[in-house]
């Protein structure tokens, strides 16, 4: 009798233990939490105070009806804009790859990009079209878009653009090649400078086969350029 009470006082003695650590870590994470959303409400705010002394060094009133919350839509929309700093390839691909005995070429293509010429800061437009060769491993297809995101979700020139695509895909699945084209209009071409409304930009990257084999380049381009 005295045996089976010690056992169930150990048991209430583990139980208790066993909330106050996890009463510990949530209020760990209540914490880091806390301190996460007032370093972020801080650096909104000192983005807002930036684009409100750009406003009115340019002479606007910043104090009129139409331009009270512009610095804060700005900010918001700047953050957005390059929200891409903060997520990882590893983060979105980790459950996505595949163990799969396919080794032709998969193609996805015309997915739409949206950036920011890190030079103007002013937006750059348009598609990337992407080509791997399995070596074994697939990856759900919506991915390969993701990869695009969060690397043109960032203040970017189209051509590191294409090769971070590229050596992420290569670095993610140990494919036995990787290729990617994007065609792109840049809003600095067009709205400023030479002001040319139908110029577009196309840049490549061709890693493994389809960088040593002029045959397999060949097929993704034709598979990718036909209308």
């Amino acid at each position: 009798m005295a045996y089976h009470h010690a056992s169930e006082m150990k048991g209430v003695v583990a139980e208790y233990l066993n909330m106050c650590i996890e009463s510990e870590h949530n209020n760990l994470c209540r914490a880091e939490k806390n301190s996460k959303d007032a370093e972020d409400a801080n650096k909104l705010s000192r983005i807002v105070k930036a684009y409100t002394t750009v406003l009115s060094e340019l002479g606007e009133d910043v104090d009129r009806e139409g331009l009270l919350r512009t610095p804060l839509r700005a900010a918001k929309a700047m953050q957005f804009l390059t929200k891409g700093y903060h997520e990882k390839t590893q983060d979105i691909l980790n459950d996505a790859i595949f163990d799969e005995n396919h080794e032709e070429m998969v193609i996805v293509k015309d997915i739409e990009l949206f950036s920011l010429c890190e030079h103007h800061l002013v937006p750059f437009f348009g598609k990337a079209h992407i080509a791997y060769l399995p070596n074994k491993k697939v990856v759900g297809l919506s991915k390969l878009a993701r990869i695009v995101e969060i690397y043109s979700r960032r203040l970017q020139v189209q051509e590191r653009l294409t090769k971070q695509i590229a050596s992420a895909i290569s670095e993610a699945l140990e494919p036995a090649g990787v290729a990617v084209v994007i065609e792109a209009v840049h809003m600095c071409m067009v709205m400023r400078g030479v002001q040319k409304m139908n110029a577009s930009t196309v840049t490549s990257v061709m890693l493994g086969r389809f960088h040593d084999d002029h045959k397999t380049r060949k097929e993704f381009l034709a598979l990718t350029m036909r209308n």
